[in-house]
């Protein structure tokens, strides 16, 4: 390589090699480059990174979530292709670097004062004049207004006819060294990006014979071959510590699985500290830690908050989220198609058998998660009276108040309506459903209920079954009554004793009443004779079947209107039969009786439609926090920051300094004065230059006689 005003010089007479190094080092090839990798960094940004492929197939569908894959687009910043163009711009941009650097530090030692007298007439910004004084005089003059105005300068004095004096200055000379500041900032950032990518962690696997962990189980059961070194140099992996616990291996996520990386300390979690605005979104969540050094034993006590890191043995520990770290649950299952409510123990994370009664083989349940705080908008839940009973799913009247839609900009009312339980039940086929339980009854269209959440997969919102609660605030009464609608004889009894209530004097008339109430009770409890009880048979949903199938349209409404009032009275007396055997007083027909019977009546209709064979209710629990820690040892981090300062300084140099060269050219003139001849070059032509010109002008000739 030989250094020249022209830039690289290669001893080659290949010209397919000089053109691939002209193409390289060309401007057109590295602004391509940055045009990709602005596109990915789109992608990356908008396509959520590292997510489980399920997730991106309910997303895109089959055939575009295994394209995408393909391409790397999950994990866009560490995809083969992404390294590789970071690479080529490096190359491109140091070889532009290379190429234009020695003729840029030669045009800054050069003055140009070999330029020709009759060349000044050629610029635009020119004036020529006499001043008084000799010729030495007033090079003395310009050189010191020069100095005064901070322009270097060189002087070259000319002999001959044409004699005279040619004083080169220039000024901004900062301006070309921002070219090779920002060009080089390219170089570090890019440098520093590949140092703190997967680069380094796949080089390390490579080298050592280690591979992507595909399986689950716990760390300390993964195989060595699985494990990095303590010692990799650069890494950026996740970890999770329970309170009162500690953890010192990492886990680095990997497109085909992960890889564990030790750290060279503990981490214990004493405490995890989170705050709530008041729309129940964290206004702060931090950890107080203590970092366990396995070298030296040193105990080092921190608190860990978002955007404040801790650093220790050159390993960066970010707060990055937190969860649930195993919270002990203690829950009442009750049976749907009756029988004793019996007490489960439990912890997120953890599952169980649950043989529920009349199932024949026994489902799993597996706990998921337990929010203590669930703040809600219930504003429109007071406004909404109907409920739509032929379906379990009650979105379109809880979604607004419920999930995402609780973040309505109109009529909010914010409330804390406790905590709520996770849990999926899993068949022997693996089949699961997800449910989400609230703990604590809620007023809804005035009435205090609770909501049981139901849904098929986590792409769905929950869809949530209201129950009634009883003045004790429980479950039990409707569980009662359910169970006492579903059984012939309680159905039987409540039967006698409304015909006994409604038509005491009038026998004629209870026989038919007790066909009447009989008929709805089994329509409602979806045992009608001659068609198979089970799930998603009963509820108001077989009645209006039933009358559109045998009562004329004209009859239809008067008839429904009848059977219904039989019905719910019918299950007034079979509410306070249950009561009775469960050794409680009978309800009395008052307004509060009526709004729970109402509610009841609808909540027992969508319990049809709800899918599971028992009701998990949270009793009690024990909360038991985790944080995420992200560490990171980037030694790339410090390349990057001094890239962007090289970037700050060359952006800067390249906008706001202008590079100016000002040649003036003096001679003799008649009667012991000076002919002097001024012209000025600027990279850019702004009204700036205008200005600065028309000064220089003024200061150099000020009464001069053209």
């Amino acid at each position: 390589m030989t250094l020249s005003t022209t830039g690289i010089e290669l001893p080659t007479r290949s010209r397919g090699l000089r053109d691939a190094v002209e193409l390289l080092s060309s401007m057109r090839f590295s602004i391509s480059l940055l045009t990709i990798i602005c596109i990915a960094s789109v992608i990356g940004t908008v396509l959520k990174q590292h997510e489980p492929l399920n997730n991106y197939v309910n997303q895109f569908g089959p055939f575009w979530a295994q394209a995408f894959s393909v391409l790397d687009l999950y994990a866009v910043y560490s995809a083969w292709w992404f390294m590789l163009i970071l690479a080529f711009l490096v190359v491109s941009t140091s070889l532009c670097i290379a190429r234009n650097t020695p003729k840029i530090l030669v045009d800054l030692r050069t003055y140009k004062e070999h330029l020709r007298a009759s060349s000044l007439k050629a610029f635009h910004h020119r004036a020529e004049g006499v001043v008084p004084g000799s010729r030495e005089a007033t090079l003395a003059h310009v050189k010191a207004l020069l100095a005064a105005g901070g322009w270097k300068a060189k002087a070259e004095v000319r002999e001959g006819e044409d004699g005279g004096v040619m004083v080169a200055a220039r000024k901004g000379a900062a301006n070309k060294l921002g070219y090779i500041a920002a060009h080089s900032a390219i170089v570090l950032v890019c440098i520093g990006g590949l140092f703190d990518g997967d680069l380094i962690v796949r080089a390390q696997m490579a080298w050592q014979d280690k591979t992507a962990f595909a399986g689950g189980g716990m760390l300390r059961d993964v195989p060595a071959a699985h494990v990095l070194s303590v010692g990799n140099p650069t890494y950026r992996g996740n970890i999770g510590v329970n309170e009162g616990q500690r953890g010192s291996t990492a886990v680095i996520q990997m497109k085909d699985g992960v890889v564990l990386q030790p750290l060279p300390f503990d981490i214990e979690l004493k405490k995890f500290i989170v705050e709530f605005y008041p729309t129940g979104s964290p206004r702060l969540f931090a950890s107080d830690v203590v970092l366990h050094d396995r070298a030296t034993g040193e105990r080092t006590e921190t608190t860990i908050k978002v955007n404040e890191p801790a650093q220790h043995s050159g390993v960066t520990i970010y707060q990055s989220s937190f969860e649930d770290g195993g919270s002990k649950l203690r829950l009442t299952g009750w049976p749907l198609a009756g029988g004793t409510p019996f007490e489960l123990e439990g912890e997120v994370g953890g599952g169980t058998l649950l043989q529920s009664p009349g199932e024949k083989t026994p489902m799993t349940i597996e706990f998921t998660g337990l929010r203590v705080i669930n703040v809600e908008n219930l504003a429109a839940a007071d406004a909404q009276g109907a409920t739509d009973v032929r379906k379990v799913d009650l979105v379109n009247r809880l979604e607004q108040h419920l999930g995402s839609g609780a973040k309505s900009a109109n009529d909010q009312a914010l409330r804390n309506i406790g905590p709520s339980v996770g849990y999926k039940l899993r068949d022997a086929a693996g089949q699961a459903r997800e449910y989400n339980n609230y703990m604590n009854p809620i007023v809804l269209d005035g009435q205090r209920v609770f909501l049981a959440g139901v849904r098929e997969d986590a792409n769905q919102p929950f869809s949530y079954l209201r129950i009634p609660a009883d003045q004790d605030d429980s479950l039990a009464t409707w569980m009662r009554l359910r169970a006492g609608l579903l059984d012939p004889a309680q159905r039987e009894a409540a039967v006698q004793r409304y015909v006994t209530r409604a038509a005491p004097d009038k026998p004629e008339m209870a026989s038919q009443l007790a066909v009447s109430a009989r008929r709805a009770l089994e329509l409602f409890a979806g045992a009608e004779p001659g068609k198979p009880e089970g799930p998603m048979t009963g509820g108001l949903l077989a009645l209006s079947d039933f009358l559109e199938v045998n009562v004329p349209e004209a009859d239809r409404q008067r008839t429904s209107d009848v059977l219904l009032r039989i019905m719910s009275g019918t299950l007034f007396e079979l509410l306070n039969l249950t009561r009775e055997r469960a050794g409680l007083s009978p309800l009395t027909p008052d307004d509060s009786t009526q709004a729970f019977m109402t509610q009841a009546v609808l909540s027992l209709s969508d319990s049809f439609f709800y899918p599971a064979p028992v009701l998990m209710a949270l009793d009690d629990y024990t909360h038991i926090q985790a944080s995420v820690f992200q560490v990171t040892r980037s030694p790339g981090k410090t390349l990057v920051y001094l890239g962007c300062l090289f970037l700050i300084v060359g952006v800067f140099a390249m906008l706001y300094v202008r590079e100016r060269r000002l040649w003036i050219w003096l001679q003799d003139a008649p009667g012991g004065a000076t002919r002097l001849t001024t012209a000025l070059s600027s990279t850019r032509q702004t009204l700036d230059v205008d200005r600065e010109f028309e000064q220089i002008r003024a200061t150099l000739l000020p009464e001069a006689k053209p």
